[in-house]
């Protein structure tokens, strides 16, 4: 993983909820979010529904350093959360994270 240029850090994770949890997870996903935003460091943080997916998620978040990334990762809610997701979701949690680079094509 590495910062971009003005140090950013881009993460996208997906999360598939397991067969009968994904209004649960919708939920869940809802509430976690708007906390999330208030993280030390946040720049963006917003949850998507994949289109035609029902059940899928995704995630985009963007971060002012790996610092900040990592204090939110191991904020104290994060105890809580954790379980929980895991309750829901298929799969464990760094199976869908993905961290962007950012690029532009010359001119």
């Amino acid at each position: 993983m590495t910062t971009t240029s003005n140090h950013y850090v881009t993460v996208l994770w997906e999360a598939r909820a397991k067969a009968g949890k994904e209004a649960a997870m919708k939920e869940f996903m809802t509430a976690a979010v708007t906390a999330s935003r208030h993280d030390t460091g946040n720049i963006d943080y917003d949850a998507h529904q994949v289109e035609g997916e029902p059940g899928t998620f995704v995630i985009f978040e963007r971060w002012e350093s790996r610092e900040a990334l990592d204090g939110h990762l191991h904020a104290p809610r994060m105890q809580e959360l954790v379980p929980r997701l895991l309750e829901l979701m298929d799969g464990a949690i760094e199976d869908g994270i993905r961290f962007l680079q950012p690029f532009r094509p010359a001119r």
